[in-house]
């Protein structure tokens, strides 16, 4: 990896609807939505911009004029390392584009990561880095959320071994994360129409996994093979990096969450 890794934050908003955090926050776009009084962009590009380890922050809006409206983003603005980036139609195109802008390595987050920390970022790029992996994606596993997050809602992706949530941080680390990019970008325009998905993975690959007969690193193993690219895993120790705010509900808890850290 080099001495500065550039980022990509995804803040574009949903097309042809409403958000549902935007509209509970009374703001435009869901990445302004405050949590305990900063916009949630703010803390996100706050927490990479103090990293000396991160170069220049890229972040996917679908207006870009946000970076110069945003009071508390305008000093990332005026030294250089905040720039907009268009949003194009899905998540997966707006990174691939800017993929073939920097080429590897590339960080990815999210802007409804609020209570993404400097541990969380450099924990997840010292385990990417360790990985021969054109992409690795950062994962937190149930158990910990869980202790630390007993009430917590959270999505899981059930294995063999163990069950996993994500962590909106992806490393694109190496020339073959085009090819998942490519994948990713098929399996969103297809996401109603599951059978092609089932089709473009393999039925034994779908069907080892509703079994639970693969652990994480075998299903990664087995889905790099179909793809065209190494994808890896790595399990974080940090039950907040599970935390996004995808429901209006997420606010309350992410808000609890800052005063709970503050506190301590």
């Amino acid at each position: 990896m080099t001495a500065e890794t550039p980022a990509l934050v995804l803040a574009g908003d949903r097309r042809g609807e409403a958000d549902p955090v935007a509209v509970r926050a009374g703001v435009r776009h869901k990445c302004l939505a405050p949590v305990a009084g900063t916009p949630m962009l703010c803390r996100v590009v706050g927490t990479l911009a103090s990293m000396p380890r991160i170069g220049t922050i890229h972040v996917a809006l679908s207006d870009p004029a946000i970076l110069d409206r945003t009071a508390c983003l305008r000093e990332v603005v005026r030294t250089g390392r905040l720039r907009a980036a268009p949003a194009a139609a899905s998540v997966a195109r707006s990174v691939a584009d800017l993929f073939a802008e920097t080429g590897p390595p590339l960080l990815v987050t999210t802007a409804d990561h609020p209570l993404l920390t400097v541990a969380m970022v450099e924990g997840f790029l010292d385990l990417a880095d360790r990985e021969a992996a054109d992409l690795v994606a950062g994962l937190v596993a149930e158990e910990t959320i869980r202790k630390r997050l007993p009430d917590t809602r959270r999505t899981f992706l059930r294995f063999r071994d163990r069950a996993f949530s994500g962590a909106n941080l992806f490393l694109l680390a190496g020339p073959g994360a085009a090819a998942i990019l490519a994948f990713w970008e098929r399996v969103e325009r297809d996401r109603k129409r599951p059978w092609r998905i089932a089709r473009a993975l393999g039925p034994g690959l779908l069907l080892a996994y509703l079994l639970r007969r693969l652990t994480l690193d075998a299903a990664m193993e087995r889905a790099s093979r179909r793809i065209g690219g190494r994808a890896r895993a790595v399990v974080l120790p940090f039950a907040e990096a599970a935390v996004d705010v995808d429901r209006p509900a997420d606010l309350e808890l992410v808000e609890r969450l800052l005063a709970r850290r503050e506190a301590a």
